[in-house]
């Protein structure tokens, strides 16, 4: 498939915003500027950028506690989560969240969730509005080789299934939940329990941003027509541990390394671009750092902002409708 050269420029736009955020997110939590606990999603960015590029603001998602990529693909703004992590007044949820609940229901973005297998529950409703008011959307619930483990994630399968709603089940399989390795804690294949629900689903390469893309858009055009739920079984790998101060002991030794080498979807997406000479290195230097810049104003009016106060406590507990 043919994409426009705006189209790839915006993709690697939001791959690198994914990666500068995590990055600085990552110095200033060891700094001790931020509060609370940070799961970071660097090194998974072809997953988010490429599926959520097919999703507009009929669609929704639900998250996981490393959930910053899927926020920043599905449009959120920048500034605000910085905040939120910060634990600031001007976050995306009043400072009152932080890392693992950011949500702005105005992009269709339900939330990060520090609930392992929170997610696919969450969807199956927001399909089901979609379903029944008949606007086209579709719902995405991203989990990770964890969460597929969950029950609510298998009843989940159930319901969509039975109910025939527009849903894609994605499964980011890092290789490992938290410090188990997925090929030990996992019983069958992905594929086969999509199977024994009676979904389609297909592995796919989650460093290959464009092989991301083509087998989100099969899935979320199949669900958008009418066609019902399906799985993505995304193969990729992070670059930082399960949680800011993870040891990783569980890693092989240079492991990490040869991953940034050999493996960086950011890397292989430019090689692709400026090999098929569709995008030029000097275009894609200034959009990283136009993205360093963006970054660093977000840290800095983070730093500034005040957080909530005591009057802010009992507010936003309940919906009134």
């Amino acid at each position: 498939m043919q994409h426009s050269r705006e189209f790839l420029l915006d993709c690697y736009r939001s791959m690198v915003t994914i990666r500068a955020f995590e990055e600085r997110v990552h110095d200033e939590f060891a700094a001790g500027k931020i509060p609370g606990f940070v799961h970071l999603y660097a090194g998974e960015e072809a997953s988010a950028v490429g599926i959520c590029s097919h999703l507009d603001n009929r669609d929704a998602i639900a998250s996981t506690h490393r959930g910053h990529g899927h926020c920043i693909a599905k449009g959120c703004d920048v500034g605000e989560m910085m905040k939120e992590i910060y634990g600031k007044r001007g976050g995306s949820c009043g400072g009152k969240g932080g890392s693992m609940h950011i949500a702005d229901l105005s992009k269709g973005m339900l939330g990060a969730n520090g609930i392992v297998g929170g997610g696919p529950p969450l969807v199956c409703g927001a399909a089901l509005t979609a379903k029944y008011l008949k606007t086209g959307g579709v719902a995405v619930a991203f989990g990770g080789d964890g969460a597929s483990n969950q029950g609510t994630t298998l009843e989940s399968f159930n319901l969509a299934k039975v109910w025939d709603l527009p849903v894609v089940f994605v499964v980011e399989d890092n290789g490992y939940a938290e410090a188990t390795s997925s090929s030990w804690s996992v019983a069958g294949s992905q594929l086969g329990r999509a199977a024994g629900f009676g979904m389609p689903g297909v592995q796919v390469d989650g460093t290959d941003f464009f092989a991301v893309h083509d087998a989100a858009r099969t899935a979320i055009e199949r669900a958008r027509n009418g066609g019902g739920p399906s799985l993505l079984h995304v193969k990729l790998m992070r670059i930082f541990g399960h949680f800011e101060g993870d040891a990783m002991t569980y890693r092989a030794e240079g492991e990490v390394k040869k991953l940034r080498e050999d493996h960086d979807c950011l890397k292989i997406f430019r090689r692709r671009v400026t090999e098929a000479s569709l995008l030029d290195d000097s275009t894609l230097d200034a959009i990283e750092a136009n993205v360093a810049r963006s970054i660093d104003e977000a840290v800095s009016a983070a730093e500034a902002d005040l957080p909530p106060s005591e009057a802010d406590l009992l507010t936003d507990v309940y919906v009134r409708y």
